[in-house]
């Protein structure tokens, strides 16, 4: 009935990516995008599939189109800096969020911004970001403070601060366990409550938490967010120890097109290599092999 109207296109295209269909959903993208070149949303539902497949090229290409249309975008330049770091480039990656104004507070840069100086190894400027944002910003919800108190736990954990990040960690619980009990089906909390549970050293309880939202979620029910909460199980397992098991679940999940909840795009070798997250399974030869496949 429309056959020139570029939204009934992008919808088909949401439509598609949310079912696994990925071929047929980037070209809904792009028929669309002939049709409308210069609409933004679109063009970011676009670059996000390309995303979610790994085509991170195609993807900064998108993004590079918003920010001629909308010149120095804090959120596309910290989208495009993430975008860099999937391919293991920090320096491109260090410019963009150099451009990034420190006053901005912008939902998800911080959590860029951090990643970038844990890649560099530099943990004492990354905890001190995230006590400032915590220190100065107001949020809109309890809920959304525990995301940065679980980032601030991760990050003094990696500092070698172990004391620091269960009370840092401790104090997320609290909110966490409540709204958990108040919603036991949702994915989020139950995903939120695993990593702070993980970082208290409650091995089964972490452990149970985070395969239960993978039951919660089923990649065959939802394809795009489905996976990333076996992404959240391969970091839970990597935290208490279960090396093999976190090493068999990242071998899957780098085959897997998806949208991590962790970074800008689903795993890539890049991520596995510069993320002291995964440390502890860094003497495997399986895992180096993982670090290895698909560079460019």
């Amino acid at each position: 009935m429309l056959p020139g109207n570029s939204e009934v296109l992008g919808a088909l295209g949401k439509v598609n990516r949310r079912e696994g269909h990925w071929e047929e959903s980037v070209a809904y993208f792009e028929q669309a995008l002939a049709l409308d070149p210069r609409n933004v949303e679109l063009l970011g539902d676009a670059a996000d599939t390309y995303v979610f497949v790994r085509q991170l090229a195609a993807a900064l290409k998108l993004v590079d189109r918003i920010l001629d249309i909308t010149p120095n975008h804090s959120r596309y330049m910290a989208w495009k800096a993430g975008m860099y770091q999937a391919q293991g480039n920090l320096q491109e990656a260090a410019k963009l969020l150099s451009e990034i104004k420190e006053q901005t507070r912008l939902e998800g840069w911080g959590a860029i911004k951090v990643a970038q100086l844990t890649f560099e190894r530099n943990y004492e400027e990354a905890v001190r970001s995230l006590q400032a944002r915590l220190d100065q910003f107001h949020y809109s919800s309890e809920f959304f403070k525990t995301s940065d108190q679980l980032l601030l736990a991760f990050t003094q954990r990696l500092a070698g601060d172990m004391a620091g990040a269960k009370v840092t960690a401790e104090k997320a619980l609290n909110t966490l366990e409540q709204l958990y009990r108040e919603q036991p089906d949702n994915v989020v909390f139950a995903v939120d409550l695993s990593k702070a549970y993980a970082v208290m050293g409650e091995k089964d309880s972490a452990l149970n938490l985070a395969e239960r939202a993978t039951l919660l979620l089923p990649s065959a029910e939802d394809a795009v967010n489905g996976p990333t909460l076996e992404e959240n199980l391969a970091l839970i397992q990597t935290i208490v120890g279960e090396n093999s098991r976190a090493i068999s679940t990242l071998n899957q999940l780098l085959k897997t097109p998806y949208d991590s909840w962790v970074y800008v795009s689903p795993i890539t070798p890049a991520l596995l290599r510069l993320d002291p997250l995964w440390n502890p399974l860094r003497a495997d030869p399986a895992f180096q092999k993982l670090c290895e496949e698909k560079q460019k």
